[in-house]
């Protein structure tokens, strides 16, 4: 099978779209396959470029200009590569592939990673849309999306082509007890009721540290706002890591309070290094965790039911070392090779029934 995978870029920043789309298309490539990548390049290049991926640049930055640029330039990349499947990840990348197929034999699908966003409709034009947990998809199908073309395949990183086995990372030498996050610094994932909610707790239990890792727009008003606490020097931004799993194995508690979460894929990381997870009820992420088995839910946007969770945990060692154990339970479902060979299913019906009126 000949794939072309489409993205923006394939930056190592922490982007979870590029981290599936990397993860598929090398796994895909060892395989056997013929795979592509076409994206305005960055630091994974050299990882795919290993596993024998074509790379292909292609800037799809949404001027007028540039789009018409951008137009040619898919259209010379298709006509080489020649793919039978297109598999888009961003919304322009399927505008691309769908309007510019006349001429070329191949299906397009997408992965609809950001379902929150209004543009995600869009990834409806595909041939089948990939949803990244159920709770994507059955909000997909409420935006309209027929039933007929959505697919579910659940997020996973475990065993990823970018990291190494976990045993080969050292841990960071954190205070303990540790709270940590691995996100992007966005009001959407929380940061702001998390410092809250560790304001809030602080005082019960002075040994704790709160450390946040990963970058973003917002970090300034995050670090603004831990300043105007009375424990701003127990609350640590450390920034974007390569290696989160070096604060993962250190991590007493993992947090991710999302206001919105589509299948975050720190979930499956933090379950695999051990920690105790509480993370919020919305969209996927009772999925992540196993229906709500392998960590403690939480309501979104509510720093005190954080607090009252932090609290229980901190309070009572046999409790945090349940939570712990039960993370790591049923972590096979989490897999990349799993998410690979589900997603090679649905390339599968497209190029077995390609006389059917799918395309």
């Amino acid at each position: 099978m000949r794939v072309l995978h489409i993205l923006n870029h394939v930056q190592e920043i922490g982007n979870g779209i590029v981290n599936v789309t990397v993860d598929l298309a090398c796994l895909q490539a060892k395989a056997g396959h013929e795979v592509a990548v076409a994206s305005a390049g960055g630091e994974y290049e050299e990882l795919m470029a290993r596993y024998g991926v074509r790379l292909f640049k292609l800037d799809q930055t949404r001027t007028p200009i540039n789009l018409l640029k951008a137009a040619a330039r898919y259209r010379a990349i298709a006509q080489e590569f020649q793919p039978d499947i297109v598999h888009a990840h961003m919304m322009t990348g399927v505008v691309l592939a769908r309007a510019l197929r006349v001429g070329f034999g191949y299906a397009v699908v997408s992965t609809v990673h950001n379902e929150f966003q209004r543009s995600a409709v869009l990834m409806g034009w595909a041939d089948r849309v990939i949803a990244v947990s159920k709770a994507v998809a059955q909000s997909m199908a409420r935006r309209g999306i027929p039933q007929n073309k959505l697919r579910v395949v659940n997020n996973g990183t475990l065993g990823s082509p970018r990291t190494r086995q976990l045993t080969e990372y050292q841990p960071m030498p954190l205070q303990r007890p540790a709270i940590a996050t691995v996100a992007g610094m966005y009001r959407r994932k929380g940061i702001a009721e998390l410092i809250e909610a560790f304001a809030q707790i602080a005082a019960d239990f002075p040994e704790a540290h709160l450390y946040l890792v990963g970058n973003g727009p917002d970090r300034e008003m995050f670090e603004a706002q831990a300043q105007s606490t009375a424990v701003s020097d127990r609350i640590h931004f450390e920034g974007f890591q390569s290696e989160p799993q070096r604060y993962l194995l250190a991590t007493d508690i993992f947090v991710l309070a999302s206001h919105r979460d589509p299948s975050p894929l720190v979930i499956p990381e933090a379950r695999e290094a051990g920690c105790a997870i509480i993370a919020s009820d919305v969209d996927g992420i009772p999925e992540a965790l196993s229906g709500g088995q392998a960590g403690m839910l939480v309501p979104p946007s509510n720093s005190q039911s954080l607090a009252v969770a932090l609290r229980q945990l901190l309070s009572d060692p046999s409790l945090l070392h349940k939570g712990k154990s039960k993370a790591k339970n049923n972590l096979d479902c989490l897999s990349v090779s799993r998410v690979n060979q589900e997603t090679l299913a649905v390339y599968r019906e497209l190029t077995t029934n390609n006389t059917s009126d799918s395309f």
